[in-house]
């Protein structure tokens, strides 16, 4: 069945269209439609099987050259490297994995499963029947509180109004009407004859036909817009980039040494096991595992600040971020209508009580809930909402007594308006409420000096939905009581103005955003006044940036679009394929995208950003489904909470590969130029792998729980293109490593012309020390450690002290001397290795000073 534009269609020619009536499909229709349009559902990402989530945690450059390494350990007869780097690779595989899963596990507890019930007519017999069984051509009931079980023409309306927000992100509920509509290009949100899956009815009744049903939504093709591939982090690329370089570095290393061996006669296989020592020596074999276990780490402390991370590179992506997209229904406002602004035009009085907050008091359908909430239309409550803090509970009660309702006129979308008859003594209070034009249509306008259309024009500029009152006494009630009987010759009473307000922390937050570099951007599909008013009162919106709505985005070639995009901080009126768009242009612009969202409608670009972040309260299932991070309390400024985790993790990311390769670069420089010197090898790779695993893992660790430097948020982001060399950390690891060479070096050379038996022990111990030196240096960037008052890292401390009472044990333990091939030194030798490595700490020191002077000068 070819689609159509089923909002165009009489209601003649849509039961023709569809094959269906008034009366119904037959139950032998149902099978046949169900055999070709399948079943009422969206079709669900399948699940990757847990042990294919395990595996891939081995797909990565670093990992796979790490397992090369010990399958060429191992077949060089090296059993114990190839061992210990193995194991090393498990561990990180299974740090990831249970992260993820455990994440995996929450989101389906956050998950509402529930079956929907809907009455249909099916062989002229009303049937109640699941929402999954309903097909094309069904005629079906709906009322308030029901969810929209399929995107349904409506056929006949009763004081329908249909939330949208899912869907369009239109803050408002959409009133509804059967009547045919112009075949012309029109927003969904405009679309007043249909009524579309997912949405929720919040006030009256309505009977329609089924038109699409599963994928064939509007929610449906919102959910194929998601089969996309996930975007790369830029932890992932840098460390892509990190580990393919490395590579070629260490096999052009192991090959130049192999050749030097060969050349000065060395045997292939004694050249082969030292070169692979050297690799070992190259391979940060604790790298992956550490940036797991921070990003784990970092994960866990966001929990409790209600953030949950589904991937853990979702992280370290939210640190390098320099949009953050955000929806504005529910994201960065409260989702509740408020009245923010009220005018009276009457001084008269009842008990004392102004006529406006009496008129509200009283002409509404809201009702109180079991759990003492209120319920109805959302515009109605925030009405009784503001009443009900002019007076107290018992003082409304009273005045429910004192102005009994006998009689109501309901809302039309004719009309416009709702009235409500009230007794009063011995008359009756006539109160009316509408919209600003049919009040001042009804209202007597002898001798009036002030005009109400004026004062909503003023107020809807701001962004405000306003909503008129008129009121008048009569003593008798007319025979008939219909619109033409009452609705006349009304005072004008008061207006009240009403929006959607900014949550309480977002302006904050916002504000943070702009001083850590991230621009923020609202997309919505609410109109452009309102959206203009709410970014101008939470900071979003400036001087010279601009507002544009979804047709004129629609107007704009791609060229146009991509030339403006980064001026534009409002869209209004957007669909969820703009929305997309949008992701896609900053994304090309080389910007890092976060998109915020809770709606179904948000999903595709949740999905298509670097990092989507979904509503863990308001947030749809679909939405939950893609993102990478859940805000479980939905607050917008926990995404800033989410910034700085991010950078602290990456600067400590950055710490640890400035630390890890410089301990390794002096292990290459030691072992490439001894030979070059006359001396014999300085290391055996048992030494070598220790250094790496212990004395480089355990303060490398540590340096995860580093605190955030002091000017993290009033920094630009990172650059996309950004090496985790950049700002002087290449030219640390070759010149520090070189400074730990040479003091090893001049150690050994000292140790062997002195005939010490010991000095390869001495050797080990000198660049073992020289490297706890070094970390407890690089720990801050640029500050001087002897300036910091008190240790704000005491884990490090500790790591450092443990790391050195290890050594200690190595060297003399006659057990560990059998193991690792040392021998017991002596006090003056173990002097001579502690003073190089106070040597390495001074020069690091230094470079700190000698940046800091060339910094301030520049």
């Amino acid at each position: 069945m070819i689609k159509q534009k089923w909002h165009t269609l009489e209601i003649a020619e849509l039961f023709n269209s569809i094959q269906s009536s008034v009366n119904g499909l037959s139950q032998h229709e149902v099978i046949e439609r169900q055999r070709i349009h399948g079943y009422n559902k969206l079709e669900e990402k399948k699940k990757k099987p847990v042990l294919l989530l395990f595996l891939e945690k081995f797909y990565d450059f670093m990992i796979i050259v790490l397992i090369l390494a010990a399958i060429i350990a191992g077949l060089a007869g090296d059993m114990t490297n190839a061992i210990i780097i193995m194991f090393i690779v498990i561990l990180n595989a299974t740090i990831g994995f249970i992260q993820e899963y455990r994440a995996e596990k929450a989101m389906e507890s956050l998950k509402k499963l529930s079956a929907l019930q809907v009455k249909v007519l099916r062989d002229n017999t009303l049937l109640e029947v699941s929402s999954e069984e309903l097909v094309p051509g069904d005629l079906v009931w709906i009322e308030a509180g029901n969810i929209v079980p399929a995107d349904i023409r409506l056929i006949e309306t009763h004081h329908v109004f249909i939330d949208e927000a899912t869907i369009t992100g239109e803050s408002m509920p959409v009133q509804k009407n059967p009547n045919a509509l112009a075949d012309e290009p029109t927003a969904l949100g405009d679309l007043s004859n249909m009524a579309f899956k997912g949405t929720l009815l919040t006030g009256g009744r309505a009977k329609g036909v089924v038109v699409e049903t599963g994928m064939q939504t509007k929610i449906g093709e919102i959910a194929s817009m998601l089969q996309r591939k996930d975007a790369s982090t830029p932890l992932q690329k840098r460390m892509t980039d990190f580990g393919k370089k490395l590579s070629y570095i260490i096999i052009f290393i192991c090959i130049l040494l192999y050749v030097i061996g060969m050349i000065k006669g060395e045997e292939p296989i004694t050249m082969l096991l030292t070169a692979i020592s050297l690799a070992v020596a190259a391979i940060p074999e604790a790298l992956p595992a550490l940036i797991t276990i921070s990003l784990a780490l970092g994960a866990k402390k966001l929990v409790s600040k209600n953030v949950l991370i589904r991937k853990l590179t979702a992280v370290e992506t939210l640190g390098s971020v320099t949009y953050i997209c955000s929806d504005k229904t529910g994201t960065l406002t409260q989702n509740k209508m408020t009245v923010v602004k009220t005018f009276s035009y009457s001084s008269e009085k009842i008990f004392n009580i102004d006529l406006l907050d009496l008129s509200m008091a009283l002409n509404h359908d809201v009702s109180i809930n079991s759990t003492g909430n209120f319920i109805g239309d959302p515009t109605e409550i925030a009405l009784v909402e503001f009443a009900t803090k002019q007076f107290s509970h018992n003082e409304l009660e009273e005045i429910k007594l004192k102005f009994p309702r006998v009689a109501e006129i309901p809302f039309d979308s004719v009309r416009k308006c709702m009235t409500t008859i009230h007794q009063f003594e011995n008359a009756y209070l006539i109160i009316t409420k509408g919209a600003a034009e049919s009040i001042d249509r009804i209202v007597n306008k002898a001798n009036l000096e002030s005009n109400i259309l004026t004062q909503s024009d003023a107020w809807g500029n701001e962004g405000m939905r306003t909503l008129a009152y008129g009121h008048k006494f009569i003593e008798q009630l007319p025979k008939e009581i219909n619109p033409t009987s009452i609705e006349n010759n009304l005072v004008y009473t008061g207006i009240a103005g009403m929006i959607d307000p900014p949550r309480e922390e977002v302006k904050e937050a916002i504000a943070a955003c702009k001083t850590a570099g991230i621009q923020t951007v609202m997309i919505t599909g609410d109109h452009p006044n309102t959206a203009k008013t709410i970014a101008t009162q939470i900071g979003l919106l400036g001087k010279d940036e601009w507002v544009i709505t979804g047709n004129e985005l629609s107007s704009w070639s791609d060229s146009e679009f991509s030339n403006s995009v980064e001026k534009i901080r409002v869209y209004a009126r957007v669909s969820p394929e703009q929305k997309l768009r949008i992701v896609h242009a900053l994304q090309q612009k080389d910007h890092f995208v976060s998109m915020t969202g809770d709606g179904v409608n948000d999903a595709p670009s949740l999905k298509a950003a670097n990092i989507g972040v979904a509503m863990g309260i308001t947030g749809t299932d679909v939405s939950k489904e893609v993102a990478q991070m859940i805000l479980l309390d939905d607050n917008f400024a926990s995404i800033v909470k989410g910034i700085k985790e991010g950078r602290r993790i990456y600067d400590n990311i950055r710490k640890f590969v400035k630390y890890i390769m410089t301990c390794n670069s002096a292990e290459i420089w030691t072992l490439l130029i001894a030979p070059f010197l006359g001396l014999p090898i300085p290391l055996l790779p048992i030494h070598i792998l220790w250094i790496n695993l212990v004395t480089d893992g355990i303060p490398g660790l540590t340096l995860g729980n580093e605190k955030s430097e002091p000017n993290i948020m009033n920094r630009p982001p990172r650059k996309t293109n950004e090496s985790l060399f950049s700002g002087g950390i290449g030219y640390h690891i070759i010149w520090v490593g070189l400074c730990m060479a040479a003091v090893t070096l001049s150690v050994q050379a000292w140790a062997v012309s002195n005939n010490k038996e010991n000095w390869q022990t001495m050797v080990f111990t000198v660049l073992a020390l020289s490297q706890l030196a070094h970390v407890l240096s690089i720990r801050r960037e640029n500050k001087l450690i002897f300036s910091e008052r008190g240790f704000s890292n005491p884990s490090l401390l500790l790591g450092v002290l443990l790391t050195f009472i290890i050594q200690l044990v190595v060297i003399y333990m006659p057990w560990a001397n059998s193991l690792l091939k040392t021998k017991p030194l002596s006090m003056q030798e173990l002097l001579i290795c502690i003073g190089g490595a106070a040597i390495v700490f001074l020069a690091v020191e230094m470079e700190k000073l000698v940046k800091k002077f060339f910094f301030k000068k520049a």
